[in-house]
């Protein structure tokens, strides 16, 4: 039987093309993602680099590690769901040569067996061409994660001989899975009934088709409602949760959606004999269009959904800036010169805000269990006085008026990681300090937010002189706040802007880094969609040559032909980028109601656009090519040969 699949495979190239390279992409990834990963275990740190350097380089490790072991699984899942659904649309394809097995004599086993040695073959193949991807596929992975400033400019991941193993296993594991339904289905086949002539639109809409789709929209639903009632976590918790449910429920319904939506296209499509030639066969080739939608719909539900509520996220942060913030102007600086703003005239309070080389080591308790934990990153020094004027905080306990001398605040992460009242030891260049927690600051949404605020004049005036510094400006009453900012500018203080510019660019930053995440996180998703919609064009074209000869024969010219696949394709795609919005409309709407007075809904319209735009062209390209190759035979002769 594996004779057999090794000769379909070599006859049918075609039909398993889009399916090779999705197996390959998934072994590149994996491997990539797994070699990247064992390299991150050890952090190597420079000699001679200081403690906060340090900490970041760990903590950026850490990033790294968790986000790929988030992309792995993704990509996992992408390969064997459109391996399945390549495969699913091969099988409708090969309907009549499967039922000549079965008149010859194959039995329904023999039959599953020749299709899971086909996998069997596509998965070995698609693992060697994996890993010869997955060595360049490392570099740049690793030049992804340094670009988004998680790994430092020097990281380079390291081979492992135990990948050869595991690549193998995981190419055959995705091609078995993704293969598995579709050999089933093709057991079913009915030899006389195809060979009878017997339509090929067989049912679509499997048990299983239902049950997985209609559990994932009752789902999908009931988050979305869930989501309304929810705060901003929340939101962001079931947005991400409805994208991934809602794409899986309308991939599965595809072939009940995307007809449904070609009819409401049906008033474009009419407007001429091609478009009505094209919006027939979104009516009859159910399957062939449900296999060109199917990707976009999760690719776009994912990606616009995803971004879209880190985005909001972001907006929500910037918003909760303002709203804690009570200042006119942010300028930027350092620390000498921060000292001489309150001189300026027309400033009425200044409060400069200076993260500091020092490290402090505090007693966590958390469920019984009791450690010391040094850190040397977010630790500020401030002034007290303008600090509690120029933040709107309700402490969780304590008060900034006691913030003098040897004390110490603590943030909202370590408040609830279970550091309490008491003492934490400092040091500061040689000094070695006992300070007493006087305030625990309350929870906000910026993410990486102080960890300690320590008094200025506990740090020495040479460091603090040195330090970056952020320094919060409240202007005198009846002063203009651009003329106060254009008096700092011409004394050289810094770089002002206004407490919303200065709010836009830390969502700004945010947003960057949202982006560089998706990136690693979806970039390959992006070419699996890609590669599934060409080869689900390339497959249905090979087998449309009797019917696009038919076409010719009734009075099209070949252009007609071509330009009619071409209307198809790209209204096929389109129903796939509505669909697949449909679904990241729902995962945002958790963020359209006003939080706190303010709309923080952000929707990567740029993104949308450009996946639109892409989408539409590949289609288009794909389908213009492939018609063109297979109405190059002579229609008289592929109409003689059918009948």
């Amino acid at each position: 039987m594996l004779r057999i699949s090794a000769s379909t495979v070599r006859d049918r190239w075609p039909l398993f093309t889009g399916a090779l390279l999705t197996v390959s992409l998934g072994v590149a990834l994996v491997q990539s993602s797994v070699l990247v990963l064992l390299s991150t275990g050890e952090p190597k740190i420079p000699p001679g680099t200081s403690g906060r350097t340090a900490e970041q380089i760990r903590e950026g490790y850490v990033g790294a590690a968790t986000l790929l072991g988030m992309a792995t699984p993704l990509a996992m899942f992408l390969a064997v769901f459109i391996v399945g659904s390549t495969f699913a649309f091969a099988v409708e394809q090969r309907r009549k040569d499967l039922a000549l097995l079965r008149m010859l004599g194959g039995s329904r086993p023999q039959l599953v067996r020749l299709l899971l040695g086909e996998a069997f073959l596509l998965g070995l193949a698609g693992s060697v061409v994996g890993i010869l991807l997955g060595v360049p596929g490392t570099w740049l992975q690793a030049r992804l994660l340094v670009g988004i400033g998680l790994l430092p400019s020097g990281f380079s991941p390291r081979w492992s001989a135990g990948v050869l193993l595991m690549s193998p296993g995981v190419g055959i594991s995705v091609a078995i899975f993704g293969v598995l339904s579709a050999s089933y289905r093709a057991a079913r086949v009915r030899p006389l009934d195809a060979l009878r002539g017997a339509p090929r639109a067989t049912r679509v809409m499997t048990v299983g088709r239902w049950l997985s789709g209609a559990s994932s929209l009752a789902l999908t639903i009931l988050m979305i409602s869930a989501g309304h009632g929810a705060d901003l976590l929340g939101a962001l918790l079931f947005g991400m949760a409805v994208s991934i449910f809602g794409s899986i429920a309308l991939s599965a319904l595809s072939p009940l959606a995307v007809p449904l939506v070609g009819r409401a296209l049906g008033t474009v499509l009419r407007t001429g004999v091609l478009g009505e030639l094209a919006q027939a066969n979104l009516r009859d080739a159910v399957r062939r269009s449900a296999s060109t939608a199917a990707p976009v719909i999760v690719l776009v539900g994912l990606l616009i959904g995803l971004t879209g509520a880190l985005n909001s996220l972001a907006r929500a942060t910037g918003a909760d800036l303002e709203r804690l913030t009570a200042a006119d102007l942010v300028v930027t600086s350092k620390g000498a010169a921060a000292a001489r703003i309150p001189q300026v005239p027309g400033v009425a309070v200044a409060s400069p805000q200076s993260p500091v080389e020092m490290s402090v080591t505090s007693r966590h308790r958390i469920e019984g269990r009791s450690y010391r934990q040094t850190r040397y990153s977010g630790i500020t020094a401030v002034d007290a006085t303008a600090y509690r004027r120029t933040h709107r905080l309700t402490l969780r306990s304590g008060s900034l008026d006691a913030l003098h001398g040897r004390t110490i605040a603590i943030g909202p992460q370590l408040a609830a990681e279970g550091v309490r009242n008491g003492d934490v030891t400092a040091r500061i260049g040689s000094r070695k300090l006992k300070l007493r927690i006087v305030a625990r600051l309350p929870e906000v949404l910026e993410n990486g937010s102080d960890n300690f605020l320590v008094p200025r004049e506990l740090v020495p005036a040479e460091m603090l002189a040195d330090a970056p510094t952020e320094t919060l400006v409240q202007v005198a009453p009846g002063t203009s706040p651009q003329a106060v900012a254009t008096r700092i500018r011409a004394a050289r203080l810094g770089e002002v802007r206004t407490l919303r510019q200065w709010a836009d660019a830390r969502v700004a930053d945010q947003q960057r880094g949202t982006t560089g995440i998706m990136s690693v996180l979806m970039g390959m998703s992006g070419l699996y969609a890609a590669i599934a919609v060409i080869n689900a064009v390339v497959i249905a074209a090979a087998e449309r040559r009797t019917e696009f000869a038919v076409a010719r024969a009734t009075g099209l010219t070949r252009a007609q032909v071509v330009r009619m696949a071409v209307i198809e394709s790209a209204a096929v795609t389109f129903i796939g980028l509505t669909l697949g919005s449909l679904v990241a409309a729902g995962a945002l709407a958790g963020f359209f109601p006003k939080m706190q007075g303010v709309r923080v809904l952000a929707v990567p319209w740029s993104l949308l656009g450009l996946l639109t735009v892409v989408f539409l062209a590949l289609s288009a390209v794909a389908a213009a090519l492939t018609t063109v190759a297979a109405t190059r035979p002579s229609p008289t002769a592929l109409v003689a040969a059918r009948d």
